[in-house]
């Protein structure tokens, strides 16, 4: 019996070693992985249907009317100005005098130009004496070749002496006159550029000159709208103070380079029988009527991104499930954008609420509210 006892003990414990494996392997079913978590609820999102539509353009713009052709006027000689007759605005006739420089340097000039004439019309006048006489004298023999040869020579020389004299009292009234600024043409004087008593050089601009004539109507547009189709038909042109008094006009020349300062390109357009009241330098309203193109108008919260580029959340009507798109935007609207392609007609697009979704996630829709 006591040969016995041992071997009991020894089944107890490996009893006991067997019931904490047991345990153990419970504890660790216990703290295994979770269950599956439940599946994500659908996200309620408003939805609208596609339908392209023929959309319209009208752009007004506000700009100036100006001058076809401007002139700068200048004097051709340089000095003082000693009085200016014109300001800007003023309209001025062919030949009026704008501006005068101090003239006592081209005066003196004129004074000795016409004294040293006279003393050569003196010197002529005695050498052509003195021809006379060696004539006179050579038929009656009194007198040698060489004599009257000399007599000659003096009288050409004198000649000569005048004819530059002359020549040299023309230079001086010129340079006299080129003191005088006048006007080569009718027209409204849009700028000035010197004052009285201010020392100005040859050919530096004094007045711009806008002669009468061909009107423009100009307008600074911004690139975008450049870059499209012109409008159809002329540009419609109003008085911005008067919008009853109203031309029409046609595109005649668009700037190739861009504003730095404004971003903007300057649009001349030719204005076409324009009323006494749309003078230059007034306001006016231009509007232009773009064809009608068939896009889609969605709420600007309906857009998101897709890889940097526009896109929309677009539901399949079998699934309820969203897939993420790209599309063409043509241009933005307050509130709305207008998009060009991308999508097909009869498609149901999120509106509101896309910005929860995830791709293949299911959707609750709900029509957007009519307006």
């Amino acid at each position: 019996m006591r040969l016995g006892r041992p071997h009991r003990n020894g089944a107890r414990r490996r009893l006991g070693r067997t019931c904490a494996v047991v345990a153990s392997v419970a504890l660790l079913s216990a703290c295994g992985p979770e269950e599956a978590a439940a599946p994500r609820a659908p996200e309620r999102v408003v939805v609208q249907v596609v339908s392209y539509q023929p959309v319209s353009r009208t752009i007004s713009l506000v700009g100036t009317v100006t001058a076809r052709f401007e002139s700068n006027l200048s004097f051709r000689t340089a000095g003082r100005i000693a009085e200016r007759d014109a300001g800007v605005g003023d309209h001025v006739t062919k030949g009026d005098v704008l501006a005068r420089l101090e003239t006592k340097e081209q005066q003196a000039d004129l004074d000795i130009a016409r004294a040293t004439l006279k003393a050569a019309e003196a010197t002529l006048a005695q050498a052509q004496s003195s021809f006379s006489r060696q004539q006179t004298l050579m038929k009656k023999g009194f007198t040698t070749r060489s004599s009257l040869d000399e007599a000659q020579e003096r009288l050409r020389v004198a000649e000569g002496s005048v004819e530059s004299a002359k020549a040299d009292i023309g230079t001086a009234e010129n340079e006299l006159s080129f003191t005088t600024l006048k006007a080569d043409a009718d027209g409204v004087i849009t700028a000035r550029d010197a004052e009285v008593g201010q020392v100005v050089s040859a050919a530096q601009a004094v007045f711009t000159l806008a002669p009468d004539g061909d009107r423009d109507a100009a307008f600074d547009v911004y690139e975008a709208l450049v870059t499209q189709p012109p409008p159809e038909g002329p540009i419609e042109i109003r008085l911005q103070s008067d919008p009853e008094v109203k031309a029409t006009a046609t595109v005649r020349e668009v700037s190739p380079t861009l504003d730095p300062d404004t971003g903007t390109i300057r649009v001349k357009m030719s204005l076409t029988d324009p009323p006494a009241a749309m003078g230059l330098g007034v306001a006016v309203i231009g509007t232009g009527h773009w064809p009608p193109q068939q896009l889609v108008s969605l709420p600007w919260t309906a857009l998101t991104s897709s890889e940097g580029a526009p896109a929309v959340w677009v539901v399949d009507p079998q699934t309820a499930r969203v897939s993420e798109r790209q599309v063409a935007v043509e241009r933005y609207r307050t509130g709305e954008v207008l998009l060009s392609g991308g999508l097909n007609s009869g498609e149901t697009v999120v509106v509101r609420g896309g910005q929860f979704l995830r791709e293949g996630q299911t959707v609750l829709t709900e029509p957007e509210a009519s307006s």
